[in-house]
């Protein structure tokens, strides 16, 4: 429980600031919506940069060479991969490069030949030791040494940092991808290294201080700058020297410092989506910003704000670890909210599912949670190196395609991840989101992740989840109250609603008529149900000023209680039921004329199968269920499943579960 204690607030409608509307989203390539990607790369295998670098085998250059030759592409297309992401550009300079890219050129025809379409990396780093040589007067781009260190690449310090809105890098970046598109033709463009391009450190650069000042100006006006900083002229403000923040950030221009970097970060992709689509709308964007939903405030640590950068990709990528499985200490493990994330945002995920770093059960949470899109299956000798079972898997998601493509979400409830909450605590929203989300996917609840703009249009959702939603406007607030007048259901948690979207506390809830530790927990407000749990009970919480990562996602204390305040606000009725371990997860999808259950097994290695899953299924208001079918790459064939239909719910029973499979039950 907590006190509401009285605040010096103004209203909180003063605080706003009307941002400049952002463009429609650009149309996405037409060949996206109607093949599977199933990728490899060898972006960092190009001999200059593994001399460079270090650490390499003695085999490296002759490996190098076989990715390059057409046996490798032919066992490539055997396997079923569709797409080559390969070296082009990695920042030593195109004079420097020359050699090596026209060694991609090559490989590029070569996959072309064969039907595989081409994607090309792009890095955001300069290797200033060769690139110097070619264009010695752009010292100007690089980020000065931030609290006396130099801004590189980790601990390769031949990579320096830029700061990447700097005129002349932008206009370098566009040299590169217009020979990457008119002369290479390629598919696809790999922006690596985007968790890193707005770090902290990176907007020390003189002229990011010069947008920064810029950005408050367009924001804000001068009475609300002085609103927000207690002065107008921000004519000397500076960005704020920290290398990183506490608990809660409350510091109004540390705030408005970490905006103003996810929108640098989105503006430059923005321009670069337009650039790209300008030369050939038919060229897919990706980029990496590393971390996913994996528990890491991605705004602070990258200035990476999900729904803005994700408004100007096709794909996105994940290297956040979190490889599907069951830890040792029981910890189920998995990249599911990364893949709703960009699901929701209309993009699919890259990670890995092949070779060392992936496996089976990657393969399969791919097929169930991904759009379109198995992942990266190896490097670029993956034809010859490929496990049978892995080649098994990619054979299904080949063979059932069409099972795959087109696919909605059926979840009727959806968890918020309000900007303000999430970007600036640290601490219990992140922890409690993770695991209100932990016990739904456990508990086999289908939920969407869902966005600030999405708190306008929710028709399709029956329930709206708010893990201590803490930092809401008033007008979010106003759309949550007019969600549950309209007979929406609402669970709100701890301190939902107590601050504005400054994080300047109220003296109390903004959403004290729905829910209050004064009410009871469960009520029926209007035509809707509103229910409130004032903690989420953490069995092992983390540590405060830290992420949440997949060590502390353990189930919490009160995890059933959640999942039954969620059942109980969409009205005691979910699309899906599955009466299975707590380490099998589900996943509904629907087509035109179709239902889908995913089912993976998380716990295979030690549990290898789980027998007689039971499958509720609500069949949709005037339709009916033909046939219902099991498919699996772990069993040689599909079965037909017998089903019996009962108040509108269909009972079905999957005989027996390996690692994954689905459901498929034909509309009439």
């Amino acid at each position: 429980m907590f006190a509401l204690l009285p605040s010096f607030l103004f209203a909180a409608s003063l605080f706003g600031a009307a941002a400049p509307a952002d463009p429609p989203p650009m149309a996405k390539p037409a060949w996206l919506g109607q093949e599977p990607l199933i990728i490899i790369g060898n972006w960092d295998s190009m001999p200059i940069f593994r001399r460079r670098v270090g650490g390499n085998t003695i085999q490296q250059e002759e490996d190098y060479a076989r990715e390059h030759s057409e046996e490798a592409v032919i066992k490539l297309k055997e396997l079923g991969v569709t797409m080559a992401v390969i070296h082009f550009y990695k920042g030593f300079g195109l004079e420097a490069e020359r050699e090596h890219m026209a060694d991609a050129r090559r490989l590029a025809d070569l996959c072309k030949k064969h039907g595989l379409r081409v994607g090309v990396y792009l890095g955001s780093t300069i290797a200033y030791e060769t690139f110097l040589r070619e264009k010695p007067d752009i010292t100007d781009w690089f980020v000065p040494p931030f609290l006396g260190h130099p801004v590189v690449y980790g601990d390769q310090t031949f990579r320096k940092r830029v700061y990447f809105m700097h005129n002349g890098y932008r206009e370098y970046m566009k040299r590169v991808l217009r020979i990457a598109i008119e002369d290479f033709k390629v598919d696809l463009i790999h922006f690596d290294n985007t968790s890193m391009q707005a770090q902290p450190p990176i907007f020390f650069h003189p002229q990011a201080i010069a947008d920064f000042r810029e950005f408050l100006r367009a924001k804000y006006s001068p009475e609300m700058l002085t609103k927000r900083l207690g002065f107008a002229d921000v004519t000397y403000v500076e960005p704020p020297p920290v290398e990183r923040v506490g608990s809660a950030i409350n510091d109004p221009l540390v705030q408005e410092w970490a905006d103003f970097r996810c929108k640098q970060l989105a503006d430059y992709y923005g321009e670069m989506e337009r650039y790209i689509r300008g030369l050939n709308p038919q060229v897919a964007v990706e980029n990496n910003p590393h971390s996913g939903i994996s528990g890491r405030n991605t705004v602070w640590e990258q200035g990476v704000d999900y729904p803005r950068l994700l408004r100007h990709t096709d794909v996105v990528w994940t290297e956040e670890g979190n490889a599907a499985g069951v830890s040792a200490d029981g910890v189920l493990v998995s990249k599911i909210r990364s893949f709703k994330m960009a699901s929701k945002l209309n993009n699919s995920v890259f990670t890995y599912t092949g070779g060392a770093q992936g496996g089976v059960l990657q393969m399969g949470e791919a097929m169930a949670y991904n759009r379109q899109n198995l992942g990266m299956v190896g490097g670029a000798l993956a034809g010859y190196e490929t496990p049978a079972i892995q080649r098994r898997y990619i054979q299904f998601y080949r063979a059932n395609f069409d099972k795959y493509r087109g696919v909605e979400s059926r979840a009727e409830v959806a968890v918020l991840h309000s900007f303000a909450t999430m970007a600036y605590n640290n601490d219990l929203p992140w922890q409690s989101s993770m695991l209100v989300e932990q016990a739904l996917i456990q508990a086999k609840v289908p939920f969407d992740i869902v966005f600030d703009e999405d708190l306008k249009n929710l028709t399709r959702y029956k329930v709206l989840v708010l893990p201590d939603q803490d930092a809401l406007s008033d007008e979010q607030a106003a759309l949550i109250r007019a969600f549950v007048n309209r007979g929406g259901g609402l669970l709100a948690t701890e301190q939902t609603s107590l601050y504005t979207e400054w994080r300047l506390r109220r003296r109390d809830l903004a959403l004290k008529d729905l829910f209050h530790p004064t009410l009871p927990v469960r009520r029926q407000v209007g035509s809707g149900r509103v229910a409130y749990i004032a903690s989420v009970d953490a069995v092992k919480p983390k540590p405060p000023a830290t992420g949440m990562t997949s060590a502390y996602w353990v189930l919490p204390a009160n995890w059933r209680h959640v999942v039954d305040s969620v059942r109980w606000a969409a009205g005691g009725t979910m699309p899906l039921e599955v009466r299975a371990p707590l380490t099998v997860t589900a996943e509904l999808l629907g087509q035109p004329k179709r239902l889908l259950v995913h089912l993976l097994n998380f716990d295979y290695r030690r549990t290898p199968a789980v027998d007689s899953i039971g499958v509720s299924l609500r069949v949709p208001p005037g339709g009916a269920i033909e046939q219902v079918s099991w498919l699996s790459p772990d069993e040689p064939t599909a079965k037909t499943l017998p089903f019996t239909v009962a108040g509108g719910m269909a009972a079905i029973t999957v005989p027996r579960l390996a690692t994954y499979g689905m459901v498929v039950a034909q509309l009439r």
